[in-house]
C-alpha cells in the first residue's frame, strides 16, 4: 500500500501551486484533482511532470472537475453525447499517461435520475475500454448523491462487469451514504484499487485522521489483505484542517501504520514458512 494526499485540500490553490507546497513538504505520492480544462494545457502539464520528477512523487489518480455534467454526457439518451464526453475524457487519460497516473476516478450518474444496471455498466464499460488504450483504469468511486452510493449497486457493478469493475472506496462518501466503509470494503474486496480516507465520528464525517471514531488501522489492515498494491490518499475539505502540517501529520500517520502492518504480515510469511 501507499499513502498519499489529494490536491483537492488544499483548494482553490492553483492545482501546480498545491503539488509544490505537497512536494516541499515531503508528501511522495497524490491523487491531481483537476479544477479546469486550463490546469492540463501542455505547458502546465509539462509543470506538473517536472513538480513530480523533481520530489520523487508519483501521481496515483486524476479526478476530473467535469463529474457534474457525467449524468447527462454519459448517461442520457443521446447516443452522441456519450461519443462526446468519451472523447473528452480521453484527453484526460492521455495527461495522465504523461504524468504516470494510473487510476481515474468516476462520478458517474445522480440517484435522483437512474439508470438499469446494465444500461449503467455498458456506459461504463465503453469509458474503461477507452481509458485502456492509455494504460489507464477507470475506477467508480462510491458518491452518497449518485447512484453509486447505494452498496446494492456497486455489487451489481461488480456481478456485472466482473474484472473490469474497480472501485475507489471514498470513506466520508460511504458514511454520507449510510453506508458501512468496512462492509463496503469486505464485498468489493480486489475491486477497490484506490481509497479516500478520512476520519468521522462525533464531530463529523470528513475530519482529521485521529480526530474520530474510525478504527482505521483494522481498515487499511482489511484492505492490505485485499489489496496489497492500493493506494490510500487523504483528502479532506479545506474547512477541515488548519493548515498543511495537519495534512503532513495525518500522511505520516497512514505511512506508520501502513509499515507496520507490512511487517507484520511480512512477518507471519517467514514464520509459516519456516513451520
Amino acid at each position: 500500500m501507499q499513502a498519499g494526499v489529494s490536491t483537492a485540500c488544499l483548494y482553490p490553490q492553483h492545482l501546480e501551486e498545491a503539488l509544490y507546497d505537497l512536494a516541499l513538504n515531503g508528501i511522495t505520492c497524490t491523487e491531481l484533482f483537476i479544477n479546469a480544462d486550463s490546469d492540463i494545457t501542455r505547458t502546465r502539464v509539462h509543470t506538473l511532470r517536472t513538480i513530480l520528477d523533481r520530489y520523487g512523487m508519483t501521481c496515483a489518480a486524476v479526478h476530473p472537475f467535469a463529474c457534474p455534467i457525467e449524468p447527462i454526457m454519459l448517461f442520457s439518451d443521446y447516443d452522441r453525447r456519450v461519443d462526446d464526453m468519451i472523447d473528452y475524457y480521453r484527453h484526460y487519460f492521455e495527461v495522465m499517461q504523461q504524468l504516470g497516473a494510473a487510476v481515474f476516478v468516476l462520478h458517474g450518474n445522480l440517484n435522483t435520475h437512474p439508470v438499469s444496471e446494465e444500461l449503467y455498466c455498458s456506459r461504463f464499460l465503453r469509458l474503461a475500454e477507452a481509458g485502456k488504450e492509455f494504460g489507464v483504469t477507470v475506477a467508480q468511486e462510491n458518491v452518497s448523491r449518485c447512484q453509486s452510493g447505494s452498496l446494492h449497486f456497486l455489487r451489481e457493478m461488480k456481478r456485472l462487469l466482473g474484472d473490469d469493475a474497480r472501485f475507489v472506496l471514498d470513506v466520508k462518501q460511504a458514511v454520507r451514504a449510510g453506508e458501512s466503509p468496512v462492509n463496503m470494503l469486505h464485498l468489493l474486496g480486489s475491486h477497490v484499487c484506490h481509497v479516500h480516507i478520512s476520519d468521522h465520528g462525533e464531530k463529523g464525517d470528513c475530519l482529521q485522521l485521529g480526530a474520530g471514531d474510525f478504527r482505521i488501522r483494522s481498515f487499511l489492515e482489511l484492505l492490505y489483505a485485499n489489496r496489497p498494491d492500493c493506494t490510500v490518499v487523504l483528502e479532506l475539505y479545506r474547512s477541515g484542517f488548519r493548515g498543511i502540517s495537519d495534512l503532513v501529520g495525518g500522511y505520516r500517520m497512514l505511512s506508520y501504520l501502513m509499515r507496520g502492518i507490512e511487517k507484520q504480515a511480512d512477518g507471519k510469511g517467514k514464520q509459516s514458512n519456516l513451520l
